[in-house]
């Protein structure tokens, strides 16, 4: 993705150090994060310099690989093992973080030696993020050919490049048309209480030039009411075996909209985000975030500088969920890396059966 004319990526790796963008300071900062430990990017992770589904899971992989570098030949095993416990304890829903930490894991434990297994584990953590960004090209394809010109689409939190390393996965579609000349246009929630999307999303789609407008989370219902919403299009952070789908919280007021209206609501997704091991949604970890992200908010004042205000009273307090689940049968279909797949177990058994996910480039 392109940014003021330069190409960048939301997570990169540099000769040992871990290089994101500091997604916190967007979009009145554009500040580049460097993390020189497994616990410097760790720590970014679970602070949320970083986040989206894809762009952690690429973080946590680099981590990983990090930990591999820097662990004694002695202890290599048992210090690659404890980084990756607390690398996995930082953010709990997205099941991307967790197969990146699997898979560089096991590249890292695949030989004896731990020269070769520090090599094999920053391959390995190099190709799960070009795979990332790859996945978000694929589903971008896969997602196009269900839109149509002038479409209106809706679509919720922050699921573009800055959440993956390149793409994105709700976004890539809208990217996708959007480049090949379909007219499309896009109403962005806020997404509070971090406001992903009036923070990143509203930025995103101003720097590829999409047409598009923010609404208030509030507004969407209003906006079904009157017709003005053909599609919806949303990301994932963790998919059960079933079809359950956790994402950001305020996803399942929009599916149950959605259902209501007779509009069809998508969720795009790669497949490292799918958890067969989790059977439905109940088995889905919800993360529960600090009270001060509902009672506060930041934001830049009139004098250009960045500032937090309390929005509640002194002695409230309050509830922050991340996340919240939505019931396969109100998903009309997955847009993933390896194709349209339906909300069934069946579905979704037998795409991840298959050897390579990625459609055909």
């Amino acid at each position: 993705m392109r940014i003021q004319g330069q190409d960048y990526r939301a997570v990169w790796w540099d000769n040992g150090a871990v290089q994101l963008i500091e997604q916190r300071l967007l979009p009145h900062r554009l500040e580049i994060v460097t993390c020189r430990t497994y616990q410097e990017t760790a720590q970014a992770i679970k602070d949320m310099v970083v986040r989206g589904a894809g762009a952690i899971g690429v973080a946590a992989g680099f981590a990983i690989a990090q930990a591999a570098l820097t662990a004694s030949s002695a202890n290599f095993r048992a210090s690659v093992d404890d980084a990756a416990r607390l690398i996995r304890a930082t953010r709990p829903t997205a099941h991307d973080l967790f197969a990146a930490v699997a898979h560089v894991r096991e590249a890292a434990f695949a030989s004896t030696d731990p020269a070769q297994g520090r090599e094999a584990a920053v391959r390995a953590a190099m190709a799960f993020a070009d795979e990332n960004g790859k996945a978000g090209e694929a589903m971008g394809r896969v997602g196009a050919a269900l839109l149509r010109p002038n479409m209106r689409i809706l679509t919720h939190c922050n699921a573009g490049w800055l959440a993956f390393a390149d793409w994105g996965s709700a976004l890539a579609p809208i990217y996708y048309a959007h480049r090949a000349g379909m007219a499309l246009f896009v109403y962005a929630t806020e997404t509070r209480p971090r406001s992903q999307g009036a923070k990143l999303t509203d930025w995103e789609l101003s720097q590829a030039g999409v047409p598009h407008t923010l609404i208030a989370d509030t507004a969407a219902g209003s906006l079904f009411q009157r017709g003005v919403i053909d599609a919806v299009i949303v990301g994932a952070d963790r998919i059960a075996a079933n079809g359950d789908t956790a994402n950001k919280i305020g996803t399942y007021t929009l599916a149950v909209l959605a259902q209501r209206h007779r509009v069809p609501f998508y969720v795009a997704a790669p497949r490292s985000t799918f958890d067969p091991a989790a059977p439905d949604g109940h088995a889905i970890p919800i993360e529960t975030r600090n009270e001060d992200e509902v009672l506060y908010v930041s934001g830049v004042a009139d004098d250009g500088t960045l500032r937090r205000v309390r929005l509640a009273a002194p002695n409230s307090h309050a509830e922050n969920p991340a996340f919240d689940v939505t019931p396969a049968s109100l998903i009309t279909r997955f847009v993933t890396d390896g194709g349209l797949i339906d909300s069934t177990v069946s579905a979704i058994a037998a795409f991840l059966d298959r050897p390579t996910p990625l459609v055909a480039r």
